[in-house]
């Protein structure tokens, strides 16, 4: 990993930080769960604090789909005490997750969370890594946008359908316009495969727009 930022598919390298919850050690303490970790430029920032509180609230969506999340900004652990201290007593909001204090920005550099042109504080980045402590899926938003929780939600869920069920997951799902919640059949792997694949479509309860693109309902 030395030299270059993580890629989709590789191991999520092996780090030991300190948070609001005490030191944790990322992947190896998720292991079994999938684990999501996204930074945030600072404490006591507004766009930030939207984002928390929208985290918190959702927080048992996410445990429900067996996935923890860890926050991180280059700030030190006593700031992140401080910053939920202040959103529990002004917003009545408990944030139950820990929170990585990096405020040397080993972390956030290692993991390409620090944009030169968008200054010295990390971007809004996202990482979803998976129960076996892959990389699935990096989001990175500017310092001005807040994240979509929605969407992580829906990327969460979209990853381990496709896992569970090995299929691929369209656009806008589960509200496709071509397909509705449907998913989409992996494409056929032989010549012999592709011809019979329309013809079996009835019988195997799944539809066709044409033998590369077929889609099946998972209900």
């Amino acid at each position: 990993m030395d030299g270059k930022f993580p890629l989709l598919g590789e191991k999520f390298p092996s780090i030991e930080v300190p948070t609001t919850q005490g030191v944790r050690k990322i992947p190896e303490d998720y292991i079994g769960r999938w684990l999501v970790l996204f930074s945030h430029p600072a404490d006591f920032t507004p766009v930030c604090t939207t984002e928390f509180v929208e985290f918190a609230l959702r927080n048992d969506e996410f445990i429900n789909l067996n996935t923890e999340l860890i926050g991180l900004s280059v700030d030190q652990v006593f700031s992140h005490i401080k910053w939920i201290e202040w959103i529990k007593e002004k917003l009545k909001i408990a944030i139950p997750f820990p929170i990585i204090g990096d405020n040397l920005g080993i972390v956030a550099n290692k993991l390409g969370m620090v944009h030169e042109l968008k200054g010295s504080n990390t971007v809004r980045a996202v990482f979803i890594i998976d129960d076996k402590g892959v990389i699935r899926t990096i989001f990175y938003y500017p310092q001005e946008v807040g994240r979509n929780v929605n969407e992580i939600i829906r990327t969460i869920k979209a990853l381990q359908t496709a896992d569970q069920n090995k299929v691929a997951i369209p656009a806008n799902w589960p509200y496709n316009s071509m397909m509705g919640d449907k998913v989409i059949l992996p494409p056929p792997q032989s010549i012999q495969e592709a011809k019979i694949r329309i013809q079996n479509a009835q019988g195997e309860n799944y539809t066709c727009y044409d033998w590369w693109l077929c889609f099946k309902s998972l209900s």
